[in-house]
């Protein structure tokens, strides 16, 4: 039987959803994965430039191209790691809310494709049409992108305001698998908000925390 491309986005979301419930269920009872954080090093920093292709367009794009008028995320994720799967949907509802707003949002995937063909380009595009992304999703093959953001981990977050300071490298919500939170972007919204009202971060920043960034050998 052969499958229309509508239809396979839809088995493969429900795969998707499938594997997060299977996963919320047996996190209790598993080893715990390699919980890796976000590294903490000095804010301040400007957003390092680059050029990536887009798996959904076939286009590439620098980091100028996506840049916001307000304020530009970057976030670093994969299709495969449990920790992403928890806020996909919600990155996606924060990226419909901000990206008219003026903050500019730049997904990359960075991790190793010959060990985890999960995560290939192929598999990206499809990952991306599933969730409907209202942003590019770039592939990081070299990894030197990953690396010169100093990620770590997926999801790995930093937000750079309208001169590409970095002014925030933490958690986009406190929701984690089987904490029992809902993903809302709490944490992630309130900083565009303050990008947006021109306030200074004045609050506590705490790590994103996810699988690691499958490296290459």
């Amino acid at each position: 039987m052969i499958l229309l491309k509508s239809e396979q986005m839809i088995i493969e979301v429900q795969r998707h959803k499938i594997a997060r419930s299977l996963y919320f269920y047996q996190y209790p009872k598993i080893d715990k994965m390699a919980r890796t954080p976000t590294i903490q090093i000095e804010l301040g920093f400007t957003a390092p430039d680059f050029t990536l292709p887009d798996v959904i367009s076939g286009k590439s794009y620098s980091l100028s191209a996506l840049q916001g008028i307000k304020g530009t995320a970057v976030f670093f994720i994969c299709n495969h790691c449990p920790f992403v799967i928890d806020i996909i949907d919600e990155l996606v509802n924060i990226g419909n809310d901000y990206l008219e707003k003026g903050i500019g949002f730049i997904v990359i995937s960075s991790n190793d494709t010959i060990n985890y063909p999960e995560d290939s380009p192929k598999n990206m595009k499809l990952f991306a049409e599933n969730y409907n992304f209202p942003f590019p999703y770039l592939y990081d093959e070299t990894q030197e992108v990953a690396k010169a953001y100093t990620a770590a981990c997926t999801p790995d977050i930093n937000v750079f305001n309208a001169e590409l300071k970095c002014i925030y490298r933490g958690q986009m919500d406190k929701s984690r698998p089987g904490n029992n939170y809902p993903s809302d972007g709490k944490d992630l919204r309130k900083v565009f908000n303050y990008l947006l009202d021109n306030k200074d971060i004045d609050f506590e920043q705490l790590p994103s925390i996810g699988c690691g960034i499958k490296w290459k050998a």
